[in-house]
């Protein structure tokens, strides 16, 4: 039993750790909110993800994988999503003028971290594919091995985002420190054009399975 716990643990948190190295809109907030933050910016947005993923999950469990799967909800997540986006890369773009890179202190009475969690992985229709699928699958199998086994699952799950995005906000507000004004709007500017692209994506996604 300690064996396959183990087992369902390890592949987990492989399974997880590579999805979490993909960049996305979750990826590319932490970055931003990292140099504004610190590093404690990657920690509070993964608490966020994790609670959500954790209701998700039993939601899973409870019969809700059916709706995830529609054609209709996938449109409509899609195109909310990519408005979310669209506006928060726009809203990036239009502070760019006079952005100046503020103190980790200064910044603390900010954007709520563990909610902007939330909304980037709603906001991400192929998050909610993925838990409806792939992410059902390994919880059933999990729960084959009682309550231990789901928990060695989602440990390993949430261990993988918590580690690489801990990793990723520690590196960049290690680096604060050498940006210039200029080289933390370019930072910034980034950011928001990848959220434009990940809108503009899920938009066509969207509009895709609707025709």
């Amino acid at each position: 039993m300690t064996l396959t716990l183990l087992s369902i643990f390890a592949s987990s948190f492989m399974i997880a750790f590579s999805g979490a190295m993909m960049p996305g809109p979750l990826m590319t907030v932490t970055i931003s909110e990292s140099t504004r933050r610190g590093a404690v910016a990657g920690p509070l947005m993964i608490f966020g993800h994790g609670l959500l993923e954790l209701v998700l999950a039993g939601a899973l469990l409870s019969g809700f994988a059916a709706v995830l799967g529609r054609d209709d909800v996938f449109v409509v997540i899609a195109l909310l999503g990519g408005a979310t986006l669209f506006w928060m890369g726009c809203s990036m773009l239009r502070s760019l003028p006079t952005l100046q890179l503020p103190s980790v202190i200064a910044a603390e009475t900010g954007k709520n971290l563990v909610l902007a969690g939330i909304v980037l992985s709603v906001c991400n229709p192929y998050w909610l594919i993925w838990w409806a699928s792939i992410g059902l699958g390994y919880i059933l199998h999990s729960a084959r091995f009682g309550l231990l086994g789901v928990a060695a699952f989602f440990t390993g799950h949430l261990l993988a985002d918590l580690l690489w995005y801990s990793l990723i906000s520690f590196g960049i507000s290690r680096g604060r420190r050498l940006f210039s004004p200029v080289a933390y709007r370019r930072l910034i500017g980034c950011c928001a054009l990848f959220l434009l692209c990940f809108s503009c994506y899920f938009f066509y996604s969207g509009v895709e399975k609707l025709v």
